[in-house]
């Protein structure tokens, strides 16, 4: 019986979606599904769509839940994590008080300002999670989806002994846009991609043996195509290759699209290409609408969703399952994958099959796009240290060379910036205290 135990339950819209794929696993006909949430009235919801899907699915699965992780985590075969710590209580904080700054977010979650301190909030709570398992389900598989991706999925595997994958989305939606940009068939386009997570390069593009990458170009020339995403095709132009990220957020990991309002005003678009405060604008308003959808499923005012999607996790769970092999690209750390990169997490193309997930050299990065990641995994290593040492200063230094922010402000005002910040949020830092 294999047990899925997910952790941060209450995001119900991205279980639902995750359980929906795992029940579509050809062979896997029962197994339980345990849920796990400190919010127990969104709990409640997790596990009533969960049990809704199963008896939609018709497989003899079983729901449990608990806002109690040790209660659940005992037999644990994969564990998921969605967790997302104070959140709402502080989106507010993590765009208001750099925008006063003039650091102009858009998503602002997972880099920056904003990625940094929430990385500082969910950091230790993930890392109990993770020393819980480690006496509980030693031997479980461990998916993380939540951001900041890059630093918590470098937390677990350099402060734990837990096999952990870090999962997204990127590679596979960003691969689906360049087949529609370039007018090919999706299964007809070869690529190898690489890089951190998004911040992974298309370094090859080929259709039929032929290089896209000069189609590409031509194709930025249709305003059509270019008002899609304007930020990656002109990151794509002066540097070489497509980025993973979407234009909107990708416009964050880099000093050169938000640093000035013109700038702003002539790269980034409405919503999710670039949008000022699109993320703390929306959040609140998103959260409320995910859960009445819930609501709205379970009651049947909307019909019960049930195909499965691209994201990985699935993929991964039936490769070990059911022995069938599966290519995925997970972030895992650099151990000799990306041969001009350091020591951090990358995301690379990775092998899964009954003995887990087995990462493919990669090889060398084109020197300019391996600049841009490393100057990210030198924040990841400094967020690390600080989550692992409680040192405040460590986290203060990742701010001073996050990128977007070093554009825009001296040390002097990311100093103050990070003490604001610091201040506003320091109720839900307590292993800093």
């Amino acid at each position: 019986m294999t047990k899925i135990t997910f952790m941060g339950a209450g995001s119900t819209v991205f279980a639902r979606q995750l359980m929906t794929d795992i029940l579509h696993i050809e062979g896997l006909q029962e197994g339980t599904f345990a849920l796990v949430d400190i919010d127990a009235e969104r709990l409640e919801l997790a596990h009533k769509i969960a049990e809704k899907l199963v008896a939609h699915s018709g497989l003899n699965w079983k729901v449990e839940s608990s806002t109690q992780r040790r209660e659940v985590l005992p037999g644990t075969d994969f564990l998921i994590n969605t967790i997302e710590v104070a959140g709402m209580a502080n989106v507010r904080h993590d765009f208001d008080i750099p925008m006063k700054y003039g650091v102009d977010q858009c998503i602002g979650d997972t880099i920056g300002p904003g990625g940094i301190f929430k990385a500082l909030r969910t950091g230790p709570a993930w890392l109990e999670i993770l020393h819980d398992a480690e006496e509980l389900c030693p031997n479980a598989l461990v998916l993380n989806y939540t951001n900041p991706m890059s630093i918590l999925t470098y937390a677990a595997l350099t402060g734990t002994a837990m096999k952990t994958v870090g999962l997204c989305h990127s590679v596979q939606g960003t691969s689906k846009q360049l087949a529609t940009y370039l007018d090919v068939p999706y299964e007809e386009l070869e690529w190898r991609c690489a890089g951190i997570n998004h911040n992974a390069w298309f370094t090859v593009l080929r259709h039929n043996g032929e290089d896209m990458y000069p189609r590409l170009r031509e194709r930025m020339n249709d305003p059509e195509v270019y008002e899609k995403d304007p930020v990656r095709l002109e990151i794509m132009k002066y540097l070489g290759a497509f980025v993973t990220e979407s234009s909107g957020h990708f416009s964050e990991y880099v000093p050169y699209f938000r640093k000035r309002p013109e700038l702003i005003e002539k790269y980034c678009r409405p919503g999710y290409l670039g949008e000022t405060g699109f993320y703390a604008n929306n959040w609140p308003e998103w959260r409320a609408k995910n859960e009445q959808y819930i609501k709205d499923l379970l009651d049947g005012t909307k019909e019960l969703p049930f195909k499965r999607s691209h994201e990985y996790g699935s993929d991964i769970i039936e490769a070990v399952t059911q022995h069938r092999t599966k290519v995925i690209y997970g972030n895992v750390r650099n151990e000799g994958l990306i041969d001009n990169l350091p020591d951090g997490c990358v995301e690379v193309a990775c092998l899964v099959d009954r003995n887990g997930i087995q990462p493919t050299h990669f090889g060398k990065l084109p020197e300019q796009l391996a600049a841009l990641n490393k100057a990210h995994m030198s924040v990841h290593s400094l967020v690390t240290e600080a989550l692992f040492t409680h040192d405040k200063e460590a986290a203060r230094y990742a701010l001073m060379i996050d990128p977007l922010t070093a554009a825009v402000c001296s040390p002097a005002e990311i100093s103050s910036l990070f003490d604001e910040l610091w201040e506003a949020q320091r109720e839900y830092l307590p292993s800093f205290s």
